[in-house]
C-alpha cells in the first residue's frame, strides 16, 4: 500500500512540474481575442469620429441661406427664413387661444405674413386650430 501511495505522490509531483513548464493552449486564443477586441474598439472610435464630422457638416449645411434682396423690393418679400418647429407650435397654440395675427406676430417675433404662412401650413398638416 505504501508503494502505491508513494508512486501516486511521485506521479502527482511530476505532473505538477510538467504543467508548470507546458505551454498554455488557450494563451494564443486569449491573445488573439484581445487583439481582435482592440481592433474593434479602434474601428468603432474611427467610425464615431467620422460620424461626428458628418453630423457637424450636416448642421452647417442646414443653416438657412440668407438671400441678398435688392433695395427696391418691398418689405414683405425680404429675407425668407426657416422658422423653427417650436415657434410654429407656439403660433398654433396662440391661434387656438383666439389671438389675432398681429398679437401672435408680436409674441413670437415674426412678421404677420410669416404667422399667416405658418397658420396655413398647420391647416394643411391637419392641425385645426378652431
Amino acid at each position: 500500500m505504501e508503494s502505491i501511495m508513494l508512486a501516486l505522490l511521485i506521479l502527482s509531483i511530476g505532473l505538477f512540474i510538467l504543467s508548470v513548464f507546458l505551454k498554455d493552449p488557450y494563451k494564443e486564443l486569449r491573445e488573439e481575442m484581445d487583439q481582435m477586441s482592440m481592433q474593434q474598439i479602434q474601428e468603432m472610435y474611427q467610425i464615431k469620429k467620422k460620424l461626428k464630422v458628418l453630423e457637424e457638416e450636416l448642421l452647417v449645411g442646414e443653416e438657412p441661406f440668407i438671400q441678398q434682396v435688392p433695395a427696391e423690393s418691398s418689405a414683405h418679400s425680404l429675407v425668407k427664413r426657416e422658422v423653427h418647429e417650436i415657434i410654429k407650435n407656439q403660433v398654433m397654440l396662440l391661434t387656438r387661444q383666439g389671438l389675432s395675427v398681429e398679437q401672435i406676430a408680436r409674441q413670437s417675433s415674426l412678421s404677420p405674413d410669416e404667422v399667416r404662412t405658418i397658420q396655413t401650413e398647420m391647416k394643411f398638416r391637419g392641425h385645426g386650430y378652431e
